[in-house]
């Protein structure tokens, strides 16, 4: 049985906001419901924290230093084979709804040189993406809170009234008058929200948000930093819920047309946020952000896979990346790529095919640093390059300690250590996890200077 596939990603939501990854307020129904009947994926975590480079992982299955995307304005390279290319190869109908953020190239935060941040996407700059398409390239330059525009696959303009992602939603369910009955789909449904809005600095959550989740819970982590998090999170929590609210259509939908019980849903975010509380250090590079760096606020992210062998209510524990979800959709098509994407069958975790399975994972950090972490059940261990600018530099030949933390004893990283001798043994196994990962990934060993 060839099952569906639908990839229903948000951008820069924590795993905190969801109620099955412990979010207070009950504002996640509907993906706490998925998580009951598939698998929860505790401990997730983002490879890269950083909307383009995420995104171009994503759709290649290569880390973003390899394919050369390893910051925002830089297109998808066109000699990489794709997500799209086997899935399509595979016989699956494609749709694509939302943010793509890998069609405009140039300089960082300078105007694109190939400009299509608010124009058509050409075909050949859409992944391998042959079928429905509902996209704008840059979709918070495109449209607010309320209100925009994207283009279809004929690069007609479709605009659109209302709340972003009910918006979003509703281009995604028309797709479900018009499929190929004939043919298993894989459709990506990204989601901008719970991102800011840039050109008003702020978290745009539906009206009312402030009002109705007035009585917030900050997590530990913001309510230590401070940041912007206590005006901003109450709208932050209202896109969230009501990017639930749209996974809730959408399954209603997959009922009506008598398809939820042949399709697997995977909901995931590309990154998480800080709330402009951790990039504040004299080496970054001007950066007071929401992401960018190695922190569980920004690489900790939701993650819940339902449907098909994903199933019985399972929570997984062990560490995983998001890496891994390009292999891990193929390998539900039917698709083994072997070696030619990164990660692993995340299936293979759930059924616990290799006890011996390292637990932990890579991260590469870009923009207002080039840095690289590992993390474990019991550590974060994070480097940068010194003097190296995090827009301008892919990778660096020598490294220096940023911050390591003891999540046992400090789970809200709040207290770095890198300097402590207490840890001197702790730090040198970890800058060898750390050297391997990046020998694996980038195919050099650097240096990591005290």
């Amino acid at each position: 049985m060839a099952y569906n596939i639908i990839f229903y990603f948000t951008d820069q939501q924590r795993w905190d906001t969801c109620g099955c990854f412990g979010q207070p307020l009950n504002i996640t129904p509907n993906l706490d419901r998925l998580a009951q009947e598939g698998v929860k994926f505790d401990n997730a975590f983002s490879p890269q924290p950083v909307c383009g480079p995420c995104r171009a992982l994503f759709q290649t299955g290569k880390y973003p230093t390899e394919t050369g995307c390893f910051r925002n304005n830089i297109m998808l390279p066109s000699n990489v084979k794709t997500l799209a290319n086997y899935i399509e190869e595979a016989g699956y109908q494609t749709a694509y709804i939302g943010k793509w953020h890998l069609a405009s190239d140039g300089e960082l935060e300078k105007a694109p040189t190939i400009d299509h941040t608010i124009t058509a996407i050409p075909k050949e700059l859409r992944g391998g993406y042959n079928g429905f398409w509902r996209t704008a390239d840059v979709l918070e330059f495109t449209s607010h809170g309320y209100d925009g525009y994207v283009f279809d696959e004929n690069n007609n303009r479709i605009d659109f009234k209302g709340y972003r992602p009910d918006c979003i939603t509703d281009l995604a369910l028309e797709f479900f008058d018009q499929r190929d009955p004939s043919k298993p789909f894989f459709m990506t449904i990204s989601q901008i929200e719970p991102h800011h809005q840039n050109d008003h600095n702020h978290y745009e959550g539906p009206i009312g948000s402030k009002e109705k989740y007035k009585n917030f819970i900050l997590p530990e982590d913001l309510k230590a930093l401070g940041g912007n998090a206590a005006e901003e999170y109450p709208d932050y929590l209202g896109q969230c819920a009501s990017l639930d609210e749209n996974l809730g259509r959408l399954v209603e939908r997959l009922k009506k047309e008598g398809l939820y019980e042949q399709t697997i849903i995977i909901f995931a975010s590309d990154h998480g946020s800080h709330f402009k509380t951790r990039n504040t250090d004299a080496h970054l590079n001007g950066y007071d952000d929401y992401k960018r760096s190695c922190h569980d606020g920004c690489l900790h992210v939701p993650l819940v896979i339902a449907g098909g062998p994903f199933k019985g209510g399972v929570a997984v524990k062990d560490l995983v990346s998001t890496e891994s979800l390009p292999k891990t959709i193929l390998a539900m098509a039917g698709v083994d790529v072997g070696d030619a994407m990164i990660g692993e069958n995340l299936l293979d975790v759930v059924e616990k095919k290799f006890p011996n399975r390292p637990n932990q994972v890579f991260a590469q950090i870009s923009e207002s640093r080039v840095g690289r972490c590992v993390r474990t059940e019991d550590y974060l261990y994070s480097v940068y390059a010194p003097g190296v600018n995090g827009g301008e530099a892919a990778a660096s030949q020598t490294y220096a300690d940023d911050f390591l933390y003891d999540m046992k004893a400090d789970p809200w990283q709040l207290n770095n250590v890198v300097a402590d001798p207490a840890y001197a043994a702790v730090k040198e196994d970890l800058r060898k996890r750390l050297l391997d990962w990046i020998e694996k990934a980038e195919g050099y060993r650097p240096s990591i200077v005290d």
